[in-house]
């Protein structure tokens, strides 16, 4: 294997996936609505959160984190404890809201509003981990060429949200000039271009005929680790990749029955996944693994 590993994990609650808050299909349109009106519990980040830094002590892994901004509020002290074990911060949104349609990848808010509300989501972010904030990744992994731009003006360094593959596209762009190891993307779109002061570090994919989408997340859950291993692995030999998983992933609750559209989204987690994951990490303890924030010494193909 010639590249090296970033392992990432995305920092998020229950409530802020699509099915539940701020997306066209979601049963609450924001967070804000969510906690006006919803009286159940909705903490069930903080425990898992706490194994998963556990999992990277044993492995010695320093992962990057994508956080969603407003788990600083909900969640007191959380934040705080990743940054306590040595991992980076990024930033996943300030909570978790499709900047564009799943469907139809037309814009949700304006340019003016998605800068505003991630420069206040990395300015807190940032207040928490006393150092400056370089990294994104779109919630949803909804992610466009115009919000690449408009990264790259507040100050961000890399963006990781573009995903491969021959079944779904979750950006604007055909993304038929990018595999699965870092690039620098033209000016408002995401194919590969030429030298630029900002990195996209796309996903990994299994091809076999067909690129099969192979990072983590729900693959891992619903497809196993042994087919990301495969992913992993056949990307690794292209170059530099990502692994990603969230803690919700491995939490051993079950989660309120509430959201439209995806019923059986959580019908497979909690120990077995964690085994997945650990069974991942133990498999590929001989590459080299960075947080995204120390990739500069790696040249951009």
């Amino acid at each position: 294997m010639n590249g090296s590993l970033s392992v990432t994990v995305d920092l998020e609650d229950w409530y802020h996936i699509p099915s539940v808050c701020s997306s066209p299909f979601s049963v609450y349109r924001n967070v804000d609505e969510f906690f006006k009106t919803w009286n159940g519990r909705y903490d069930f980040l903080s425990e898992p959160t706490k194994r998963v830094l556990d999992i990277l002590d044993e492995f010695n892994i320093n992962a990057t984190f994508f956080v969603v901004a407003d788990t600083i509020e909900h969640y007191p002290g959380l934040v705080e404890s990743i940054v306590d074990r040595g991992h980076e911060l990024a930033c996943h949104g300030l909570n978790h809201a499709c900047k564009i349609d799943p469907d139809t990848k037309k814009q949700l808010m304006s340019v003016e509003e998605f800068e505003q509300r991630t420069l206040v989501a990395k300015k807190m972010l940032e207040k928490i981990s006393g150092e400056k904030l370089v990294g994104y990744r779109a919630p949803n992994a909804l992610v466009s060429g115009w919000m690449v731009d408009s990264l790259e003006k507040l100050g961000f360094k890399y963006d990781s949200s573009v995903s491969v593959n021959s079944f779904y596209n979750k950006t604007d762009s055909a993304l038929n000039t990018v595999s699965s190891f870092p690039y620098y993307p033209e000016e408002s779109e995401l194919e590969a271009g030429s030298d630029r002061n900002f990195i996209e570090f796309p996903w990994a994919y299994c091809q076999h005929g067909l690129k099969f989408p192979a990072s983590g997340g729900p693959m891992l859950r619903f497809l196993g680790s042994s087919f990301i291993l495969d992913g992993l692995t056949q990307s690794l030999k292209r170059g530099h990749t990502i692994f990603y998983f969230h803690p919700l992933d491995i939490s051993c609750t079950r989660f309120p029955s509430l959201g439209n559209k995806r019923p059986f989204y959580w019908c497979i987690k909690g120990k077995l996944v964690e085994q997945r994951v650990r069974h991942i990490l133990s498999k590929l303890s001989e590459v080299d693994v960075m947080c995204l924030r120390d990739y500069s010494g790696v040249s951009c193909v």
